[in-house]
C-alpha cells in the first residue's frame, strides 16, 4: 500500500512540475470521458453512415446533408469557419462540392501562424449495384469512421485553451473521385501563404488490426520522421510501419498527398484497414453495426497527446526524411 502511494505521489509531483514548466497542460492529463466518447462516436457514425444519406456520393443531396452535420458539429465546439463559412467550394464536372474547413486559432503570437492539418474525406461512392437487395454503399469505415475522429479531435482541441499553433480540421468532399477536394485545397492555401507545418489524415480506422505491436499504421512511414516522434510524444507505440501501405502505393492515395506534393512538408495517412481485416472496402455492407467503436474511441484518444505536442513543441520537430 505504502509503495502504491509512494508511486502514485511521484506521479503526480511529476506531472505537476511538468505544469508548471508549460510541458504539459492539463487538459491533456484529463482525455475524453471513454463512455462518453465512445457514445458520441457511435451516434455521429451511424448517422454518417445511414440510408438517409444515400452513401454521400459528391455533389449530391445526401452529402449535402452530412455537410450540414458537420457544420453543426463544428459550430457547437466553438470552431470557426476558416473562411467566410465553413464551406470551400469547387467543381467536379458539372457538380458542386465542398471541403468543409473548421479553424482553430494558436495561441501563441508567432506559433500560431504555423498550422496542423487533420483532414479525413467525407464523401463516398453513392448508390450502386444491387447486392442482396441493398443498393446504397454506406461507407461506415470508409470515411465516416475517419471523418468522426476528426470531429473528435475537433471537440476535445477547442476546449484546450492554450494550442500554441493553429490547428484546420478539413473534412474532404471528392476523395472518391480522384482525390478533387484536397488537390483543390492544398493549391488554394498554398497560393494563400499558408505556413503548413503537418498533415495528418484519418483514413478507414474503424476496425483493429490483428497481431501487431502498435495501434495503426501510417502510410509514407519512410517519407519523416512523424511516426517516431508521435510516438515518443505519446510515449507509446502508436503508429507503425505496414508493408502492404508501400506495395499498394497508399501514400498516394489518399487526401495527404496533395498537401505533400503542394507544401513538400510531412503529410501522411494515419489507418487501421490493412486488407485483412475488413472484407467490405467499396461495398455495401460497409455499415454502422460492423465497425468497432471502443477501437475508434481507443485510437482517438491515443492520438491526442501527440498531436497535441505538435501543436506545442517550439521548434519543428517533424521533419522530412532527407
Amino acid at each position: 500500500m505504502l509503495a502504491v502511494l509512494a508511486i502514485s505521489t511521484a506521479c503526480n509531483l511529476t506531472q505537476s512540475a511538468a505544469l508548471e514548466k508549460g510541458l504539459i497542460h492539463e487538459s491533456e492529463l484529463k482525455p475524453p470521458n471513454p463512455l462518453i466518447l465512445r457514445a458520441s462516436v457511435k451516434k455521429n457514425l451511424e448517422y454518417l453512415s445511414s440510408n438517409e444519406l444515400l452513401g454521400r456520393e459528391t455533389g449530391t443531396e445526401g452529402i449535402e446533408e452530412a455537410a450540414v452535420f458537420i457544420e453543426i458539429m463544428f459550430e457547437e465546439n466553438n470552431i470557426k469557419p476558416y473562411y467566410k463559412t465553413y464551406r470551400d467550394t469547387f467543381g467536379v464536372g458539372n457538380k458542386t462540392a465542398y471541403n468543409l474547413i473548421g479553424y482553430l486559432e494558436g495561441s501563441d503570437p508567432v506559433l500560431k501562424k504555423e498550422f496542423i492539418i487533420l483532414g479525413a474525406h467525407y464523401d463516398h461512392i453513392g448508390v450502386g449495384k444491387e447486392i442482396n437487395g441493398d443498393s446504397i454503399a454506406n461507407g461506415a469505415n470508409d470515411n465516416a469512421s475517419g471523418t468522426v475522429g476528426v470531429l473528435e479531435l475537433a471537440k476535445h482541441f477547442s476546449k484546450i485553451k492554450d494550442n500554441k499553433r493553429s490547428l484546420l480540421f478539413v473534412l474532404f468532399s471528392g476523395e472518391e473521385m480522384g482525390l478533387r477536394g484536397s488537390k483543390q485545397l492544398a493549391e488554394k492555401l498554398n497560393s494563400e501563404g499558408l505556413n503548413l507545418y503537418a498533415m495528418v489524415n484519418f483514413e478507414m480506422i474503424g476496425v483493429p488490426m490483428q497481431d501487431k505491436n502498435y495501434l495503426a499504421y501510417i502510410t509514407g512511414f519512410e517519407e519523416s520522421n512523424q511516426a517516431e516522434k508521435f510516438n515518443e510524444y505519446s510515449n507509446s507505440k502508436i503508429l507503425g510501419f505496414l508493408p502492404r501501405a508501400n506495395e499498394y502505393k497508399l501514400f498516394e492515395r489518399s487526401d495527404n498527398y496533395p498537401f505533400f506534393q503542394a507544401f513538400n512538408v510531412p503529410a501522411q495517412t494515419i489507418s487501421t484497414f490493412d486488407f485483412t481485416n475488413y472484407d467490405y472496402y467499396h461495398h455495401v455492407s460497409d455499415e454502422a453495426e460492423k465497425m468497432d467503436f471502443s477501437h475508434i474511441s481507443n485510437l482517438i484518444q491515443s492520438v491526442i497527446p501527440g498531436i497535441y505536442k505538435m501543436a506545442n513543441t517550439s521548434e519543428k520537430e517533424i521533419k522530412l526524411n532527407q
